[in-house]
């Protein structure tokens, strides 16, 4: 746009024949200047989305040392620089359909990482080459960021399980999304068929961190040494809190001494995380504060990977046990209880 200053400024200004040739230059430059930094508010081509391109974060604004997860606008910000993954899947026993994504995603399951039989289903592979290999083929670097996405309103937290996992692998630029798939259509991401395989090889080697994981036989001596400021949240629903079986467990209850928290119970309607604070309220109205340890399991260590995660965020110690119900209640009940109510 052309830029013209009124008569009265221009009378305003002292001779520039008398003045010295830089000073004259300066005086002629920053009214054009000043002009040009307003230019998104002035210019009718800048589209909505180019004006507001500089509110999106940028990638060195993400801390993740300590953000487990991201808002959409986070993670627009990130990519292309990152692996996508879409986690979304209707329960733990099914595997969602890849047609209707995101550009550029990656369709993982929980499943394709995980032991598929019984007693250890939930827990990760054993065999640290194999895995290794499949996330490998799902593009994953060991220095690139990954973003999970999920259905957070009707899944059951695969995102967390995914980042949890990623996490507990050695990966330390795993986040998860808030708000999941429509947050990020929201934010205006393209839509697209996500695949099964990226088109490179990711790099990774799995480095399995004890930090945020605990096995069977720890917590079963854990829960038997009655170990100081330990607490122990089952976040499945309460009709399996109570001793429904509806996925398949050998025995029914909850692990003694456990609170009930499902999962679900920190997101608003629209499957968005509710504030921390609200998030913290919550946790103590439960008795569970930053200082305990908190071990999390579900039936299969998916939703409590899920919550996991979200603990962690917030600077909980929190650890999952992945093998959850589904290993406990397949193992001998004297050394492994449960209680029902």
């Amino acid at each position: 746009m052309p830029f013209f200053l009124p008569f009265s400024v221009l009378a305003s200004f002292p001779r520039l024949d008398l003045l010295p040739q830089k000073q004259w230059l300066v005086l002629l430059l920053v009214p054009i200047l000043l002009a040009g930094c307003n230019d998104t508010a002035t210019n009718p081509q800048l589209s909505p989305t180019q004006a507001s391109a500089s509110l999106v974060a940028s990638p060195a604004s993400i801390d993740f040392a300590t953000q487990w997860v991201i808002t959409a606008q986070e993670a627009r910000s990130l990519l292309p620089q990152a692996t996508l993954l879409d986690a979304r899947g209707p329960s733990p026993l099914s595997h969602p359909l890849s047609a209707n994504s995101l550009e550029g995603a990656i369709a993982v399951t929980w499943q394709q990482f995980s032991e598929p039989q019984d007693p250890h289903r939930g827990n990760l592979l054993q065999d640290q080459a194999e895995l290794g290999q499949r996330l490998q083929e799902v593009g994953i670097d060991g220095d690139r960021p990954v973003i999970v996405f999920g259905n957070p309103s009707q899944g059951w937290g695969e995102e967390g399980r995914i980042v949890w996992m990623l996490r507990s692998l050695g990966h330390q630029q795993a986040v998860f999304v808030d708000g999941g798939y429509k947050a990020l259509k929201v934010a205006g991401l393209s839509p697209g068929k996500a695949e099964s395989a990226a088109p490179a090889l990711g790099n990774f080697v799995p480095q399995s961190q004890e930090t945020w994981q605990i096995s069977q036989e720890a917590l079963r001596e854990a829960i038997a040494n009655q170990a100081p400021n330990l607490v122990l949240v089952d976040t499945r629903e309460p009709r399996e809190f109570a001793g429904a079986t509806p996925y398949g467990e050998s025995r029914g209850g909850h692990l003694p001494g456990a609170v009930n928290l499902h999962f679900s119970q920190l997101l608003d309607e629209q499957g968005y995380l509710l504030p921390d604070e609200e998030i913290r309220d919550r946790l103590s109205d439960l008795g569970i504060t930053p200082e305990q340890t908190i071990v999390a399991y579900c039936t299969g260590g998916i939703r409590s990977g899920w919550l996991t995660a979200v603990l962690v965020e917030l600077g909980y110690n929190a650890q999952n046990y992945a093998g959850s119900m589904w290993e406990w209640s397949a193992a001998n009940a004297q050394q492994y209880p449960l209680e029902k109510r």
